[in-house]
Parts: C-alpha cells; sequence; structure tokens
C-alpha cells in the first residue's frame, strides 16, 4: 500500500508528457480546412502561423525591455506545440515570415522525406526555439519583390531579440545558372544568403549558391559549420559576434562585380564611436577552404582577400587549421589583435603576379594601438609579416616552391607529399590536437607545418 500510493504521489506531481506530433503542409492537394495529418494536410505555412495553430509565447507588453518585460502564453489552444515537426510537401510556399513566436522548445519545420519545399524568403523574427531544416529557397520560386537576404534571422527594437535556431541543410540560390551574367546583373540579381542576428544560431550543412553576400552572423554564441557557398559576390562569411565558431565551411569562386573589397572572412568592431572603436571577442576559424577561383578564365574574375579583420580590437581569437589559396596579400589579417593565436594554417598564393602573395599578417590597428600577445606558429605560408609587443612567431615556413610540398597545389589539393619537409616540422605548444581532416595530431614525431598532417598509406 505504501509503494502504491508513493507510485500515485509521484505521478500526480509529475506533468504530463504530451508526445512529439508529426503535421503536414501540402501546396498542391491541402487545404485549409484540413486538421495538418498527413491525410488531410493544410495548404499554407504562412496561413498556420497567421491563423495562431502554433502553441507559442509572447512578450506581455511592446515595446521589449530587456530588464522588465516577462514572457506570457500565446495560441493557448494551437494544435502545434512544441517538440512537434511540421513537414513540408513539394510546392512552392513564397515568402514566409515567423515573427513574434518564442517557443518553449524547439519546433521544427521541415522538407518531408523525398520532397522538396520551395521557399521565396524566410524571415524569423523576434522569435526563438526554431529548427529548419532541408528547404529551398530562392527568387526563382514565384513573384514579387526582390529580397535583400533568402534567409534572415533578426532581432526588432520594438518586438524584441531572437534566439536559439537552427538552419541546417537548406539550399540557397539567387539562379541556378550564372553563366551568362552581366556586372550589372551580378549587381541588380543577386541575392545574399543568410543574414543571423541574436543569440545561440546555429548555421549548418548549408549550400549556397550564386550569391551576393553568403554567410553574414553578427549573432553572439554561435556556430557556422560544413557550409558551402560557392560563386559570390561579396563576402562569403562575416562574423561580427563574440563568442563565435566557424568551422569546416567551403567559400569558393569570388565574382568582383563592384567596389566591395571581398573577403573569404571578414570580421570588423563596432564601438559607441563606430567602426574599429569597440572589440569582436573569442572568434575561432577552424579547418575552413577559402578559394579564390576555381577555373582561371571565370567570368568577372578578382583578387579575394582571405580572412580579412582590419578594424580590431580582435580579441582572444584561435584562427588554426584554415586552407586559404588567394590571389591577395592578405591571406590571414588581423590589424589590431590582442591574445591571439594562428597556427597550423596553410595560406598560398595561386600565382606570382600582384596582388600578392598572400600573407599571414598580424600588425597594428588603424589607430596605431599596437598588436600585443599573439601567437603565430607552425603555419605554412606564401608570406609573413608579424608585428607588435610580446609577439611570438616561429615554426612557420614561408612557401617558394608549392609543388615541393603538396600533393597538387594546382587543384587546390594542399596536403602534404610524403617527401614533404614540413613533416615533423613543428611543435606541439598551442597546435591543435586534429588537422583539417579531423585526423588525429600528431602521426609522426612531431606535429606537421599546415593545416594538414601526413599520414602514409
Amino acid at each position: 500500500m505504501r509503494i502504491t500510493l508513493t507510485l500515485l504521489s509521484i505521478l500526480l506531481l509529475t506533468p504530463l508528457m504530451v508526445p512529439a506530433a508529426d503535421f503536414y503542409i501540402d501546396p498542391q492537394s491541402g487545404s485549409a480546412d484540413g486538421d495538418g495529418s498527413a491525410s488531410r494536410p493544410w495548404a499554407s505555412l504562412q496561413a498556420v502561423v497567421d491563423r495562431g495553430l502554433i502553441q507559442s509565447r509572447e512578450w506581455d507588453a511592446l515595446p521589449y525591455k530587456a530588464d522588465s518585460s516577462k514572457l506570457v502564453s500565446k495560441n493557448e489552444n494551437g494544435p502545434v506545440r512544441p517538440g512537434d515537426t511540421i513537414w513540408l510537401r513539394t510546392g512552392d510556399y513564397g515568402d514566409v515570415t515567423i515573427r513574434k513566436h518564442y517557443n518553449a522548445g524547439p519546433i521544427t519545420i521541415a522538407a518531408q522525406q523525398g520532397h522538396t519545399p520551395r521557399l521565396r524568403s524566410l524571415l524569423i523574427q523576434s522569435s526563438a526555439h526554431w529548427a529548419i531544416q532541408d528547404l529551398h529557397v530562392s527568387p526563382e520560386f514565384g513573384e514579387g519583390p526582390r529580397k535583400r537576404n533568402l534567409i534572415e534571422i533578426q532581432s526588432h527594437g520594438w518586438n524584441g531579440p531572437v534566439h536559439d535556431v537552427l538552419v541546417e541543410g537548406c539550399v540557397l540560390r539567387s539562379a541556378d545558372d550564372t553563366s551568362q551574367w552581366s556586372v550589372e546583373d551580378w549587381n541588380t540579381r543577386a541575392v545574399s544568403g543568410i543574414d543571423a542576428e541574436g543569440e545561440r544560431i546555429t548555421l549548418r550543412g548549408n549550400h549556397l549558391k550564386n550569391v551576393n553576400f553568403g554567410i553574414s552572423v553578427s549573432a553572439s554564441h554561435s556556430l557556422i559549420e560544413r557550409n558551402e557557398i560557392v560563386n559570390f559576390a561579396g563576402d562569403g562569411l562575416r562574423g561580427l559576434g563574440n563568442y563565435s565558431t566557424f568551422q569546416y565551411n567551403l567559400v569558393k569562386n569570388c565574382y568582383d562585380v563592384n567596389a566591395n573589397h571581398d573577403d573569404g572572412f571578414q570580421s570588423w568592431s563596432n564601438g559607441p564611436d563606430g567602426v574599429g572603436t569597440g572589440e569582436v571577442v573569442g572568434i575561432v576559424l577552424r579547418g575552413n577552404i577559402i578559394i579564390n577561383y576555381e577555373d582561371p578564365d571565370q567570368p568577372h574574375r578578382g583578387a579575394l582577400q582571405g580572412i580579412g579583420c582590419f578594424d580590431g580590437m580582435f580579441v582572444d581569437w584561435v584562427v588554426e587549421n584554415n586552407v586559404i589559396c588567394v590571389d591577395h596579400y592578405h591571406g590571414i589579417t588581423l590589424l589590431g589583435a590582442r591574445g591571439c593565436r594562428i597556427v597550423n594554417n596553410t595560406v598560398i598564393d595561386p600565382n606570382d603576379r600582384r596582388p600578392g602573395p598572400s600573407a599571414i599578417r598580424i600588425n597594428k590597428h588603424k589607430n596605431g594601438t599596437a598588436s600585443t600577445d599573439c601567437v603565430v606558429r607552425n603555419n605554412l605560408v606564401s608570406a609573413l609579416s608579424v608585428e607588435g609587443e610580446n609577439m611570438t612567431d616561429d615554426h612557420n615556413r614561408v612557401v617558394e616552391r608549392p609543388e615541393e610540398l603538396f600533393v597538387n597545389p594546382g587543384k587546390f589539393d594542399f596536403h602534404l607529399r610524403k617527401d614533404a619537409s614540413a613533416i615533423d616540422a613543428g611543435t606541439d605548444a598551442l597546435a591543435p590536437q586534429i588537422d583539417a581532416d579531423s585526423a588525429t595530431r600528431p602521426k609522426g614525431e612531431a606535429v606537421d607545418l599546415g593545416a594538414y598532417e601526413y599520414e602514409s598509406k
């Protein structure tokens, strides 16, 4: 009896766990009168949001005030609840906006297996705990004014911040084929990929093609990994928020069509007096591959800066295992750095023409403030310039003949040859424990120089 009463008490005190549910939207055969089931799907994602079918939360009053606003229930009777998944079937969804939906737990919007949902754009504003997976987004999918960004994750001064959003496995493009685009076409028809503000944003495994800017992140404490940005006219990646990690991304093929100085990755600080008067803290750049161009005859080909950070201060950055092949003297550049380390990168210029050679540089801030307490180590690079106070520069090698070190530099294969002098030539002090392929370091007697550890096969 005592055991039975104890179990009964536990059951009464424990909230009932509602199993996660699946809902379906089908623009071709769905109906507004459906119930969202697999056999009676809804017809429109935007209508599901606008009709209050998603159980969520919102601020008790607007404008949002960080020190006093409280979340209250929204759409209490909505059938879609935290933990549920909304499956999208093949069809056109237009421009979708999710605004003021702060879910108590993640709600997923994803492509049903075997289906291709197509959006013109997606805006998630002043919301939280959303997961977006496997969608196709392009202005080609319907009519309407050209958007600035295909996916935008946005905070708003009146409606509140955005946080805890995942975008994964999506395919984004301005157009499927831009091979015949003129300079004017690139400047009038190209749209940018993803722009993310807020906190704790994860952008993973997305494929961006033929875009203006690729992925721009001012969010803090965020993760940007394993994305591909192919054919772009602005910057491939931007990272302006603190404590974010950009890792294992591929950025290649820059189109030089305007006055923007194009970067594979770019950052700058914003402070009380504008650009260059603040700090960007705790960024990690790991295992990224940045390639200026694959085809020497690519139309509108220009010189791409690799990792270009010109308006510090940049504080406590880790830049490791990146492969940079760019036709510019800014391979990895930090102007105004404190407590940063640049270790085991491969930075190579694809030719001997100007601007170049591609270099690793740490120099003073534009305002004259010296860089301090940085480490540059174990790098293979076309040129090197390290200036500042209490700087460490060791075990780096300037590469004059890439063919003597790398398997096939002409095809951008910067793995080490079996007879490369860079093997076992580094030090394990502050070296990453894995290389750009996630292989364990070291394989031999010591850490190898550059982004890749040699492993005999």
